[in-house]
């Protein structure tokens, strides 16, 4: 007997989005085919103009395809208006009606779909336990904080039940801690209320703390799709490694198993790597697998050219002996610079496993 599989939450089959007619026309999506999984934590990660909103838009209904299709539990749902869709969208503005009481913004989504009052009510009473704003169920939006008036945002697109929840890039508005702390508590509720969510964002931080899975888009197309670690460990291209975090990019040439970098060095290729002899190619390795040892050691010869002090971390901006820059991540020392000030000679090695060749 064939095993039983389970459609997608949400496809898209080579969506394709233009904007306008002729020699100004604007390709927002390209082509897109994507698939993300049931009670999946599923986020769309690149830069301004990459074609993410357009794709959440497409998933919602607020735009048609220009060609492809869009497909909510394996139905077709290109045709259907948003509100005919089990899907809800939490907005960047988060869009509360500012004349109700946050117990009233979170039942009008279940009025507007005629729900008995009984049931109004004891869905309100679940959301605010579940944002955890069950003393403020009285208030305004004009009484709330930002990250209060995001919790009753999330409540009351929860409140129907929607088989997908899009969220548009909604911690942008928030400072810096109350933005870990609300990464937090969207892990929390998408854990607890089994819903898939489809998370926008430009900040890879975000990315990789909350996701199971990450699409990396650039230029209306998909670059990559894979756990936070995947992408993080093994971009697929250069673009990836550059998006996701900091990186080093050593350029050179293969020879003989190696490669020739700018400048002389002579650096082995990473095991399993194939590549053409004489072929261009670059080696990437994130700044906290770059490891140090002191001057003459076996490694890489480099000097220290400027050091930057994060609290925790102490970044080294080093210059191999042929020119190329290179950045070390090392935790801060307890205190001084550990022999690390400008100008000091160190060996360069890296981490086992660490640098990945991109070719070309």
């Amino acid at each position: 007997m064939a095993e039983e599989r389970t459609a997608p939450a949400v496809e898209a089959r080579a969506a394709r989005k233009v904007y306008g007619e002729g020699e100004g026309a604007v390709v927002a999506l390209a082509g897109v085919d994507l698939a993300i999984a049931e009670v999946e934590f599923f986020t769309l990660l690149g830069p301004s103009g990459c074609g993410k909103t357009t794709l959440l838009r497409l998933i919602a209904g607020f735009e048609t395809p220009t060609e492809g299709a869009i497909l909510l539990g394996g139905a077709d749902v290109t045709a259907l208006p948003p509100n005919r869709r089990k899907v809800n969208t939490v907005f960047q503005s988060y869009a509360l009606f500012p004349h109700l009481t946050v117990a009233q913004n979170i039942a009008f989504g279940l009025e507007m779909l005629d729900k008995p009052r009984a049931e109004v009510s004891a869905t309100v009473a679940e959301m605010l336990a579940l944002v955890r704003m069950e003393p403020m169920a009285g208030r305004r939006p004009a009484q709330l904080s930002g990250g209060q008036q995001q919790r009753v945002a999330l409540a009351r697109a929860l409140a129907p039940r929607p088989r997908v929840l899009l969220l548009d890039e909604p911690l942008s508005a928030l400072d810096l801690k109350l933005r870990k702390e609300m990464q937090s508590e969207l892990k929390r509720l998408q854990r607890e209320t089994g819903i898939t969510f489809v998370f926008v964002t430009h900040d890879q931080e975000e990315a990789l703390t909350m996701s199971d899975r990450i699409a990396v888009m650039s230029g209306g197309a998909i670059r990559q799709v894979g756990a936070p670690r995947e992408v993080y460990n093994r971009p697929a291209d250069r673009f990836v490694a550059d998006f996701i975090g900091e990186t080093n990019f050593l350029e050179g040439r293969v020879e003989g198993g190696r490669l020739r970098i700018v400048g002389g060095e002579a650096i082995p290729l990473p095991e399993g790597a194939a590549a053409a002899e004489g072929a261009a190619a670059t080696l990437t390795i994130r700044p906290e697998q770059v490891r140090l040892a002191p001057e003459g050691e076996e490694g890489l010869a480099a000097t220290v050219a400027d050091s930057v002090y994060f609290g925790a971390d102490l970044h080294l901006h080093l210059r191999l002996a042929g020119g190329a820059p290179l950045v070390a991540r090392l935790q801060s020392p307890p205190s001084g610079d550990a022999g690390l000030a400008p100008g000091a000679a160190v060996s360069v090695r890296f981490a086992p496993g660490a640098a990945q060749l991109l070719e070309g």
